[in-house]
């Protein structure tokens, strides 16, 4: 049998049209509860915009219930994004979800977050492990089972679509999972997810469950099976496909894999195995795969969270070829050692090289080829703009280095203070001294300087002298985008403001947790890219204050 996608296989006529499988993105959800993942308001619609153009079936926008900004988040999705139709394959909406604990406050706040799309879900979950039911919630089964019963009936109330999660169902007894899942089928569930929600199955475990829940479930043929494994293990992926092989028609996936710990089934390696390997699965996704690199890099680039470059698919290493035996074999034909082709996930091929002299129709080209065509006429000139200053101290600007380029000028968040200019002085016999121009919120321009241990220590420090706003470094890292010594720098750091006072929701614990921002910034000049970096995260952390205040002054303000 062939591995390739790209090598002819006999089609037997007769096979059964295939089957859908949904595509449940969390990566608004369960991914951004990565430490450092914390997304605005306007970071978490573009992206929701792109997971839409995607042919996602179901993004989980949110937890409505965690904070003000969440909520208004998740309205803003369903408000806004909820009914694009435009690219996807099935001509209908992207359905949009919001998570709820088994409570009738936290369905109602989901509720009232997603009633405005024109396809909208309530997922709601209870615990059913008895390490949970006995540590964590201090219930009986028989509780549990009537906590239940009690949430989805009020969310069915509420909500023709409702999903249900058994928490920790990869290490719940199955005998008693098959009473749950009764239950919640009778209460009015439409999909019930089965959550290996601390990565503990293998693949023979999990796709065993799945095979025994739909067996001895009463009422299985009504309602849609869906998987949500974790990677713990990193089995992440392996067992999402054996739930597939066993009857699950939904999967949660997340872009990357980013979420809790070591995070969650990753989007796209679920879609391309299915893809890739058609003769091994009855199902087909209604993903757009061309759009899964584009997508890709813009979580990273707004998360903060790099791809390492070994990861699958998306990876910077993942269509490259160092090897002798290798690069022959692909120069002869690329079957040798490609089972897919890089287009097919949106990377580009093309050899045409960019520098100095090229102009801005080349530009143009080279953007729409990368999946940038929908840039305006004044942001078009703006990449270009910057295009031109990079080639300028560069030979030849490489694909990296434009994407670099989009994501430090657009994949950025709201400008309360600006950058204008940093200028340093440091050595091995003199103090790192750096002076520091920026615009306040007002448009006034603030001029300060500081010595640090460093340079980055001395840039940050006179930044914090003019904007005051207390706040702890908890990550630095620095990174080269392309080879060599004239090499586009990537800085990404993450902060926490001080003392730990501002707090987001944990879903499941319900415990607050110190929020974390990161930042992004770009440069030849790596002291400049952390200064943009810097930057990034101050505003962000600004921008959540100001998103907070106003929403809790609109609930204020609001009628009782």
């Amino acid at each position: 049998m062939s591995t390739s996608s790209d090598v002819d296989v006999p089609v037997d006529v007769d096979a059964p049209e295939k089957e859908t499988l949904f595509v449940f993105d969390t990566t608004l959800r369960d991914g951004e509860q990565s430490p450092g993942a914390t997304l605005n308001i306007e970071e978490k619609l573009e992206i929701a915009r792109q997971l839409s153009r995607l042919g996602v079936d179901i993004c989980e926008a949110g937890f409505p219930i965690a904070s003000p900004g969440d909520f208004e988040a998740v309205r803003r999705i369903a408000e806004e994004v909820g009914p694009l139709t435009e690219g996807r394959k099935t001509g209908q909406p992207m359905v949009i979800a919001g998570l709820a604990r088994a409570n009738q406050e936290d369905i109602d706040r989901a509720y009232d977050a997603v009633k405005v799309a024109p396809r909208h879900r309530i997922h709601t979950f209870l615990a059913t492990s008895d390490i949970h039911l006995k540590h964590k919630l201090k219930i009986d089964r028989e509780e549990c089972v009537d906590q239940a019963i009690k949430a989805i009936s009020y969310a069915r109330s509420k909500c023709d679509d409702v999903e249900f999660s058994p928490e920790d169902a990869g290490r719940s007894d199955p005998e008693f999972l098959t009473v749950v899942l009764g239950e919640a089928i009778k209460a009015g569930a439409t999909t019930l997810n089965i959550p290996d929600t601390v990565g503990y199955t293998t693949p023979e475990e999990f796709g065993w469950l799945i095979n025994y829940l739909i067996e001895n479930t009463p009422g299985a043929d009504k309602v849609i099976w869906s998987t949500h494994c974790h990677n713990d293990l990193g089995l992440a992926t392996a067992n999402t496909l054996a739930g597939v092989h066993n009857g699950a028609r939904q999967v949660e996936v997340t872009l990357n894999g980013i979420g809790e710990r070591a995070g969650n089934t990753s989007l796209e390696e679920v879609v391309m195995a299915v893809q890739t390997r058609p003769q091994n699965f009855s199902v087909e996704t209604n993903i757009d795969t061309t759009q899964i690199t584009r997508t890709s890099r813009m979580v990273s680039a707004y998360t903060g969270m790099p791809i390492q470059p070994n990861k699958a698919i998306v990876g910077a290493n993942a269509f490259a070829h160092e090897a002798g035996i290798h690069q022959d074999g692909m120069l002869k034909h690329h079957t040798t050692y490609e089972i897919m082709r890089p287009e097919t996930v949106g990377l580009g091929s093309s050899s045409l090289v960019l520098g100095k002299h090229s102009g801005r129709h080349a530009f143009r080209t080279r953007l729409e080829d990368l999946g940038y065509g929908n840039l305006s006429k004044k942001e078009l000139n703006q990449a270009f703009d910057r295009f031109k200053r990079i080639a300028d101290k560069k030979k030849v600007v490489t694909d990296a280095d434009i994407e670099a380029i989009i994501t430090d000028e657009f994949y950025q968040p709201k400008e309360i203070w600006k950058l204008n200019h940093v200028n340093v002085m440091c050595g091995d016999n003199v103090s790192a001294t750096a002076t520091v121009s920026l615009t306040d919120p007002n448009g006034a321009e603030l001029v300060d300087a500081a010595i640090g241990t460093g340079p980055v220590d001395a840039v940050y420090k006179a930044i914090n002298r003019i904007v005051e706003t207390p706040n702890t470094l908890t990550e630095f890292v620095v990174k080269a985008v392309t080879e060599g010594i004239d090499a586009i720098g990537e800085v990404t750091i993450r902060i926490q403001p001080e003392n730990g006072e501002e707090y987001a929701t944990h879903p499941q614990t319900g415990v607050h947790v110190a929020r974390t921002f990161s930042g992004h910034g770009a440069s030849t000049d790596i002291i400049v890219a952390s200064a943009r970096a810097y930057m990034s995260a101050l505003n962000k952390m600004l921008s959540a204050r100001e998103e907070e205040s106003a929403t809790i002054q609109q609930k204020v303000a609001e009628p009782s």
